[in-house]
């Protein structure tokens, strides 16, 4: 029975847990979400009501439904998970700093590209007391956490949206992923215009529209909307709906040699602009040592190389 007087503090995973069981109202599917059986689910859920002092759940053998005390303190075990999670982040940052370790995020074939192989070259070279960890992430990740500092720094293509600043690393064409079937992916060059009334693969919402919408080129330079299709996250799910015949997207033209799969096929676009590879990073952290130390490596790389520009927003 919960004490009204309550005995102790709630724990952060038991508030997750009460969260969980909100939105699904029944242990079994919570407690097969949380990966955890549903007897300890209950346990915790009544040892988190005798903490509070009060009833969260009236339950009986077939329903579960929040009481009045639950809905009042639903808002309250969000605000405070999150606030949980944002002070984790901030302590991960720190610890990395103090450690001695960055972490890069890369997208799509990134962490393949001559540069990325310069840049790390360079990192070893200027700090060689630096860890270094490589996080493969997928197109909803990687803006999101380099944007929450879950990650340091991020090798990319833009556009990105504002609060990240980048330092351009390389330009390359982009291309046309196109299904085998397609008519015209034979052809050695199509237009977009030619493209026009193909179906565009499209992206959870959680991604930046400005970014799609650079890599979807819409509106295209008539005015024209894009007709989208399947939603994916990552290249490997983008290739497989193409290879599908399900839609089309457009691709640096590295993954030419870098994607090669059966069903899909790779032409060249008169008028496609091209893309740009960068290293980007929060504005608010560019001088934290880790972050600081990458834009020193990559800024001696690209002027090694010579490619290398001013950072931009």
């Amino acid at each position: 029975m919960p004490d009204p007087g309550g005995t102790a503090e709630p724990s952060f995973h038991q508030l997750r847990l009460f969260l969980a069981l909100v939105e699904e109202l029944h242990f079994g599917r919570a407690a097969a979400r949380l990966h955890m059986t549903q007897p300890a689910l209950s346990r915790q859920i009544r040892d988190l009501e005798r903490r509070l002092g009060v009833l969260l759940f009236s339950r009986d053998s077939r329903t579960v439904s929040l009481t009045e005390a639950g809905r009042a303190l639903v808002e309250e075990a969000r605000a405070t998970v999150e606030a949980m999670g944002r002070l984790r982040v901030r302590a991960d940052q720190w610890a990395r700093t103090l450690a001695g370790h960055v972490v890069v995020g890369t997208i799509g074939a990134e962490a393949a590209m001559p540069y990325t192989h310069a840049v790390l070259e360079h990192l070893r070279t200027l700090h060689p007391r630096l860890t270094v960890e490589i996080r493969s992430l997928n197109f909803t990740e990687h803006l999101a956490q380099l944007l929450s500092g879950d990650i340091d720094v991020a090798l990319l293509r833009p556009p990105v949206p504002a609060g990240i600043e980048l330092l351009e690393l390389a330009t390359e064409p982009r291309v046309a992923c196109l299904p085998a079937t397609d008519p015209l992916a034979d052809l050695a060059e199509v237009s977009l215009t030619d493209l026009g009334d193909r179906v565009f693969v499209d992206v959870p919402p959680e991604v930046p529209r400005v970014w799609w919408d650079f890599w979807a080129v819409d509106p295209r330079p008539d005015g024209t909307r894009v007709r989208y299709g399947p939603v994916v996250s990552d290249m490997e799910g983008l290739l497989l709906a193409v290879a599908r015949g399900e839609g089309m997207g457009f691709l640096p033209a590295a993954a030419r040699e870098l994607f090669p799969r059966p069903g899909v096929r790779y032409v060249d676009v008169a008028d496609l602009s091209p893309s740009v590879a960068a290293l980007g990073w929060p504005v608010e952290h560019r001088d934290r040592p880790a972050v600081r130390a990458v834009r020193e490596a990559a800024t001696a790389a690209m002027s090694e190389s010579g490619r290398g520009r001013a950072p931009s927003r």
